[in-house]
């Protein structure tokens, strides 16, 4: 009972904590540097942003496609974790517990599948918006 009430308060501080330093202004923590740093972050996106925007020649389609990119470049650390844990699960600790390594199987097929579905969705989407729209 003891640990259950601790948990909870842990949690209830927690979810107190981060909802207070997210209502700070971003002049008060920000310097100018880093404010510097910030702006020119966002101009680099709102450049290639457009970029993606003129080369699809719509703005939904431009975003999607800038999107999806983003998509592409993030999953391959993800799901190259995931396929590690799967690994781990399968290889190390399912030596000795064969449910544990069917669990390290199902890891390593998902995350592969993940992996493969976001590298190749958007080679689809220029195809398609590319090629059949004209």
């Amino acid at each position: 009972m003891l640990k259950k009430i601790i948990i909870m308060l842990i949690i209830v501080f927690t979810i107190l904590g981060t909802t207070t330093a997210f209502a700070i202004t971003g002049e008060e923590v920000l310097d100018s540097e880093q404010a510097t740093e910030l702006l020119e972050m966002k101009e680099s996106t709102k450049d290639k942003m457009q970029e993606y925007i003129e080369k699809y020649g719509s703005t939904p389609y431009g975003i999607t496609a800038y999107i999806l990119n983003g998509v592409r470049i993030y999953s391959i650390p993800l799901c190259f974790i995931g396929i590690a844990i799967g690994s781990i699960f399968q290889y190390v600790i399912g030596i000795r517990k064969l449910d544990v390594r069917d669990r390290g199987f199902a890891l390593i097929l998902t995350f592969v599948t993940i992996l493969l579905i976001c590298q190749v969705l958007p080679l689809i989407f220029a195809v398609v918006v590319n090629g059949w729209r004209g």
